[in-house]
């Protein structure tokens, strides 16, 4: 079901939508920290854009120097310099490419113009010239620098750079056969997007197609731009809808043929969310799902023959959850793979054991190595050393809420050593230098301002001591508001929250308490970040005014908490997660000072679904719900998303009713204000008319807010997130007084 958002709209994926935008990427992921910088190739220096310049920083003294200055940026016969979102280096360092004029696909600005800038020579040219404007995608130099590759209009095209020569390497690609990117749903839920792969000698072009045109569409309406509606059509497979058929060609550069790889099963029925060369080779590697999602296999093909063979798998009575190294965000993001010892080996993710573990997985048949050992789930790789045989990860092995540098032996006889400071109790993230040699470290949590310093990775030891965040900590910490505790429910569940109490909190006193809900799969709402527990659509001061602001992590919520604990919701969502945090929250209701009448919960997305269920399932303890761009019936949402985490609605159809909010609409005594965009292209604008005809049906008076045209993020349209705040304060307000009683 629906995810927060982290740009521009992606599901829910909570903070969304410019303001809450910035704020989401900081509190939950700590990638904005380190993501305005690119660090050069041997590692000894970064790179960044200041004043639409390209400035290079040379380390340690950290020296700066105009690599792209103003001038070199503006093209011949204009004045004005390229205004540049995105810059990538070919591999010899001597041309870069610029993006310019992008325009948003779905979640993020992945399609515009590219320009290539020569260094050594100072000329600029554009790129794909003859194509559509704004219509260039993921544009790649090759590995020998001669060429650069892209997808335009769903086709994929070479140019050469010496003679500006545009060759279409495929031809037949439409709205619905799709030749190196991805439909909506793939985007969405597996951060597919860049969809083709140079091949290591430049010869030859791997990439995804997809057949989409079994698809049904789904159809938006838009009534407010002409005195006609306008009906905009997109593929969206609903759960229980076949996927889009999907397989893997190699195409020849020289001659524009393609070779189809012969990857066994369905095509209908199997999903591949990675695709890589072997380095050095002419081999593919690539992980296949099958619908259901509780299948990998990981197959090897002959890129001139086609031929395929499977050298893993694994299973699992749930999903294969897919660990994503790098920021999915980011619009150069690939699911990629980490290779080790050359083409011999990966380094791969597993939770068979019970826990989120590294193995070393062999492309040679030699039995898998384990590396992580211990009752803990790492949580992402930051670096393979491989001279010094070194992996290091980050983890949290004694406090779900935070994150912290561990690394331990590649050969998997080592234990997890800490490499964070001691005295930083927090979130931590790192962007090492390719060398190893250097990295970005950022900290904060609930009481320390987000802050960054450059370290020497060997001992961890900023590069300049005067600048580093431990000298800085007093001015860098404000008085702690926000409680972190643990619940244990009625079921002897131990659940993490966090808590903000009334600035004047009085414990003789009864307030109302305001929970905040996301409970789903793809995001934990407990972390202990700088800024974490503000409610960013109200208008003033909660605190101030006299609310308890609370959150709370249910089973489900993939925190680093093993896999039982995130794998319980299997078929269960608006079930198991519902029960723990209303479980939870009359645990709360039990302290002397908070008011059982005051009652309040909200969410978005995935969150505005709890929110729904939450208020119909246990209407004595929720007083007042504010539901935001809620999946009301689990069966409108897509099959990715839903039939990993819920199963086929063929085989469990009453999995799917259970779960779903409008099941128990018909009990709703409390005040419900809910809130969809017509326009969300995500969770579709049918969820809230199902939802009305059923509180109608039932005569459950509420009140509702549609915004015409609004995604699923309700960004668009001018003072949109003024109205959206304006409204959501005054009904909490109204329907759940603040201040102590």
């Amino acid at each position: 079901m629906s995810k927060p958002y982290y740009l521009s709209d992606r599901r829910g994926r909570i903070i969304v939508f410019l303001i809450p935008v910035l704020f989401f990427i900081i509190s939950f992921t700590g990638i904005s920290q380190v993501s305005d910088i690119n660090w050069s190739v041997d590692g000894n220096s970064y790179f960044r854009v200041e004043k639409n310049e390209l400035v290079k920083y040379t380390l340690p003294d950290n020296k700066p120097a105009v690599v792209l200055s103003k001038q070199q940026l503006t093209p011949a016969g204009s004045n004005t310099p390229l205004q540049f979102s995105y810059y990538s280096f070919s591999g010899d360092q001597q041309k870069v490419l610029l993006f310019t004029n992008t325009k948003r696909v779905w979640r993020l600005n992945t399609k515009g113009d590219y320009w290539v800038l020569d260094i050594k020579s100072g000329s600029l040219s554009q790129l794909g010239k003859t194509l559509p404007e704004s219509s260039l995608m993921f544009a790649k130099f090759s590995p020998d620098a001669r060429s650069v590759a892209y997808v335009s209009n769903d086709n994929i095209y070479v140019e050469d750079l010496a003679s500006s020569q545009i060759k279409p390497l495929t031809t037949d690609g439409s709205v619905t056969l799709i030749n190196g990117t991805f439909d909506w749903v793939y985007e969405e839920e597996f951060a597919c997007r860049d969809g083709f792969r140079w091949s290591p000698d430049s010869k030859t072009i791997a990439y995804w197609q997809l057949d989409a045109s079994k698809i049904r569409k789904f159809y938006l309406i838009n009534n407010t731009d002409s005195i006609y509606s306008r009906i905009i059509p997109i593929e969206y497979p609903k759960v229980g809808q076949n996927p889009s058929s999907c397989k893997i060609g190699v195409v020849n550069v020289a001659d524009a043929k393609t070779t189809w790889m012969n990857i066994p099963g369905d095509p209908f029925q199997n999903y591949i969310v990675r695709l890589e060369y072997i380095p050095s080779t002419n081999n593919l590697l690539t992980q296949q799902l099958n619908r259901k999602q509780n299948e990998s296999k990981l197959y090897i093909s002959d890129a001139s023959t086609g031929i395929s063979k499977v050298i893993e798998e694994e299973s699992d009575p749930a999903w294969v959850d897919i660990y994503q190294p790098g920021n999915p965000y980011a619009i150069d993001f690939t699911n990629k793979f980490i290779w080790l010892d050359g083409t011999k080996s990966i380094l791969w993710d597993s939770e068979k054991d019970g826990w989120r573990h590294l193995y070393q997985v062999s492309l040679e048949g030699k039995p898998e190595k384990l590396v992580t050992h211990g009752n803990y789930d790492f949580s992402d790789i930051t670096y393979i050393d491989q001279k010094k045989g070194y992996v290091y990860f980050m983890a949290s092995p004694d406090n779900a809420t935070q994150n912290y540098l561990y690394r331990t032996k590649l050969n998997g006889t080592g234990t997890a050593e800490l490499m964070s400071p001691d005295v930083l109790k927090g979130t931590h993230s790192y962007s090492f230098s390719p060398n190893g040699k250097y990295a970005v470290h950022s900290f904060s949590n609930n009481f320390t301002r987000p802050s960054r310093e450059f370290i020497y990775v060997a001992n961890q030891k900023p590069l300049n001591e005067k600048k580093g965040i431990i000298s800085h900590l007093d001015s860098l910490r404000v008085k702690p508001t926000t409680e972190f505790f643990r619940v244990t429910t009625v079921d002897n569940v131990e659940m993490d929250g966090w808590m903000v109490k009334p600035s004047d909190f009085d414990p003789s006193k009864k307030y109302p308490v305001v929970f905040f809900v996301y409970t789903e799969p793809a995001q934990a709402t407990v972390i202990d970040t700088y800024g974490r527990a503000r409610d960013f659509l109200y208008l003033g001061d909660m605190a101030k005014d006299g609310y308890i602001y609370i959150s709370l992590d249910n089973r489900g919520t993939p925190a680093p908490k093993g896999a039982a604990w995130r794998k319980s919701i299997y078929r269960k969502i608006g079930q198991i997660n519902i029960h723990d945090q209303a479980m939870a929250a009359k645990e709360i209701l039990k302290w002397n000072f908070v008011d059982p009448e005051r009652i309040a919960v909200w969410g978005w997305s995935g969150g505005g679904s709890a929110t729904l269920n939450l208020m119909f399932q246990y209407p004595d303890i929720y007083k007042t719900g504010i539901a935001i761009a809620a999946v009301t019936n689990l069966l409108t949402y897509d099959n990715v998303y839903q039939e990993r985490y819920m199963g086929l609605p063929q085989e469990n159809m009453e999995d799917f009713v259970k779960g779903s909010p409008i099941t128990y609409a018909k009990n709703l005594k409390g005040n419900l204000l809910y809130i969809h965009g017509t326009g969300d292209d995500n969770v579709h604008y049918q969820n809230a008319e199902m939802l009305l005809n059923e509180l109608v049906k039932y005569n459950k008076q509420f009140q509702f807010m549609a915004y015409p045209n609004r995604t699923h993020g309700l960004s668009e349209g001018e003072g949109t997130l003024l109205h959206l705040a304006t409204l959501y304060t005054n009904y909490l307000r109204k329907n759940c007084p603040p201040g102590g009683k």
